[in-house]
């Protein structure tokens, strides 16, 4: 009886609309009014900038794509490249980056909502949507498609119908001058904000085992997308600051809604909100998928628990992944945060798209004849763009973030060498250590009882230490002998 395995059923149409609805998230549109806050009227090019520069990536995204047309995404080509640990961070960071997303796109949902109902409560909210979407990504690719490309076919309606109204009131509007009070500073921290705009590429590379005719309609997919998000964001952009200086724009928690009441009245609000509220729910759609085909790529490959690579025999879903992914989601989801999250994703995908061009270039050197449909135009000077952006936008990552990916990256060199090691050879380490611990402590305890240490202090309290310790090196000797004397499983 064959296993079950992941089908090849998402056509040109789906994939385009799965790279769309994978960034046109209700989120985008909610941290416009930040980024607007940082650079000023300079938000409009510094959008339109950010899709030039990820387009660099993009074209990475395609040439692999088609040569490595397998679930996974980065991390499937970090494996094919490296392999080792640098595939298996790879996928560390490209999973963790899709649960924030996923997060971020709820919440986003979320903000969009309470411009119409100030009450709902944010974090529930959230909560409930990624529970929702989770349930229907467990019943199968073939479903959620039809799905995510309805949504996202209503939602690029109705921005567009934004865009027209809007522009059309910005054209019967005075203009006011453009201030010029942001710095090149806020320019820089307002591009690495808003970097995570697009980010379609990822969603159709993750799904790539499912996409059929993978070698035509993958970067068919990819180039598309990424030029309708260019032209969509740079227009809506232009609109609102047209309509709403950035300053006031900054102070609203759904940016576009507010304009769109300014340009088109309450019904106008009314229409944007349920549109980017739809796109919420698209992105977190989408996100789900993501990053649950990455946890099953990787738990295939034996980088984790065995379990997370299960497919449903019905569905054909990797459903232990999608349950565990959106467990998790859920912790970052219940906290309501938008800006700390931005960040988070903006960094693991940051990682990812760097770990992408190097890939491409280590490729082209090692596997000269790999078959590729696709090749990235203007090589090499395309993926080296991508990865001098990415290494630049580095430096405008919150703080904090920075400090949890460090974090992050530790528990990662932990989990790949616990898994990898096997359970004898940690048995034996630890037993080790535990013995050496334990010579250790007995060593310091013998300072203690020989008045070598802890001189001046009352003989009751270096009583006390010295049997402390002399317990705490029992102990120790004890757990590593029993460690290395251990019969194996």
């Amino acid at each position: 009886m064959d296993e079950p395995h992941l089908k090849r059923e998402l056509g040109l149409i789906r994939t385009t609309m799965l790279g769309i609805g994978g960034t046109l998230s209700a989120a985008n549109f909610v941290i416009i009014g930040e980024a607007a806050g940082m650079a000023g009227y300079a938000i409009v090019p510094i959008v339109f900038i950010c899709g030039i520069l990820s387009l660099f990536t993009m074209f990475s995204y395609a040439e692999l794509g088609t040569a490595i047309p397998l679930a996974g995404g980065e991390y499937t080509f970090a494996k094919v490249a490296y392999g080792g640990f640098p595939s298996f961070l790879t996928g560390w960071f490209e999973w963790l980056s899709n649960m924030f997303y996923t997060a971020l796109s709820a919440i986003g949902f979320a903000y969009v909502v309470s411009y119409l109902f100030p009450q709902i409560n944010i974090p529930l909210t959230a909560v409930i949507v990624v529970i929702i979407f989770a349930i229907v990504n467990l019943r199968g690719t073939k479903e959620t498609g039809t799905i995510g490309t309805i949504i996202t076919v209503i939602v690029l309606i109705i921005l567009g119908i934004f865009v027209i109204g809007g522009w059309s009131y910005v054209q019967g509007t005075p203009s006011e001058p453009a201030s010029s009070s942001i710095g090149i500073l806020g320019i820089f921290a307002a591009t690495a904000y808003l970097f995570e705009l697009y980010l379609g590429a990822e969603a159709v590379a993750a799904a790539q085992a499912e996409v059929k005719n993978p070698g035509r309609n993958i970067p068919l997919a990819i180039v598309l997308s990424a030029v309708v998000l260019i032209a969509l964001y740079t227009s809506v952009v232009s609109v609102a600051v047209g309509i709403v200086p950035p300053d006031v724009l900054s102070h609203q928690s759904s940016p576009i809604a507010f304009v769109a009441e300014q340009a088109l009245g309450p019904a106008g609000a009314v229409l944007i909100t349920i549109g980017l509220a739809i796109a919420g729910l698209a992105a977190t759609n989408e996100a789900i998928m993501a990053q649950s085909r990455v946890l099953y790529a990787m738990s295939r490959d034996g980088y984790l628990p065995k379990g997370l690579s299960k497919i449903h025999k019905r569905f054909c879903t990797p459903h232990v992944a999608i349950i565990v992914g959106a467990i998790f989601t859920v912790i970052f989801a219940a906290t309501g945060f938008v800006n700390f999250v931005v960040y988070a994703v903006n960094l693991g995908f940051i990682i990812g798209f760097s770990i992408v061009n190097l890939s491409v270039i280590k490729l082209r050197k090692t596997a000269p004849h790999l078959k590729r449909p696709f090749k990235t135009p203007l090589y090499p000077l395309t993926p080296i763009a991508g990865i001098a952006a990415s290494a630049f936008l580095l430096l405008f990552i919150e703080p904090s973030v920075l400090i949890l990916g460090f974090e992050l990256g530790i528990v990662a060199l932990l989990v790949y060498y616990i898994k990898m090691v096997g359970h004898r050879r940690i048995r034996i380490a630890f037993g080790g250590v535990s013995l050496g611990l334990g010579a250790f402590v007995a060593f310091i305890a013998y300072l203690v009882g020989t008045n070598a240490m802890l001189q001046g202090v009352p003989q009751e309290t270096v009583t006390i230490v010295f049997c402390f310790l002399l317990f705490v090196s029992v102990i120790q000797v004890l757990a590593g002998i029993l460690n290395l004397l251990a019969p194996d499983r």
